[in-house]
């Protein structure tokens, strides 16, 4: 007997709805660790790779390959342009999580997304950063996202689904962080 997976918006939603339950009855399932390690190279290039995690109630042996990341700076910014700027990987990070979670949820209530693509921006003040005034963030002082999605959704729908994105909760309440210095 030939058997088709369910899939919508390219999530396979049978795995999905199983996940669920295996989560509703095990909640410690849900708990997750993410890592990444970061080599400074120079000036403001540094270069991080990912691959263990824990989930599921395990170390996480799946991944074959080590992912690696690059940040640097514009020339503008005293880098050398080698790569995108941490900023920019916040906002791929972050419209790529808001996107992800909407196809996700949008499959597991039946919603077909035929298409979504999404332009972001952050902006900055450099006062914060450099030192130079105190009241000024020296992060970005606002984010914007369009996304444009080809649906049947409502688009207060499509943004309620958007919403459950993991990393637009990280960027959008404060997230502690613990930064420990270990001198060499």
């Amino acid at each position: 007997m030939i058997t088709t997976a369910n899939v919508k918006n390219g999530v396979n939603v049978d795995q999905l709805v199983e996940t669920i339950g295996h989560i509703q009855e095990q909640p410690e399932l849900a708990k997750f660790e993410f890592r990444a390690k970061n080599n400074w190279i120079d000036g403001g290039h540094c270069v991080s790779s990912v691959k263990e995690f824990y989930g599921a109630g395990q170390e996480d042996t799946t991944r074959q390959e080590t992912f690696t990341m690059e940040c640097s700076h514009p020339q503008v910014l005293l880098g050398k342009d080698e790569a995108a700027t941490p900023p920019e990987v916040v906002l791929h990070a972050l419209s790529s999580c808001l996107t992800g979670a909407m196809v996700y949820h949008a499959a597991a209530n039946g919603i077909d997304i035929e298409g979504a693509e999404s332009t972001i921006k952050g902006t900055a003040d450099l006062h914060g950063f450099l030192g130079l005034d105190p009241e000024v963030r020296t992060g970005f002082d606002g984010i914007t996202m369009q996304l444009r999605v080809k649906s049947d959704a409502s688009a207060e729908q499509l943004e309620r689904l958007a919403k459950f994105s993991p990393v637009f909760d990280m960027i959008s309440n404060p997230t502690p962080v613990k930064i420990e210095i270990i001198k060499q």
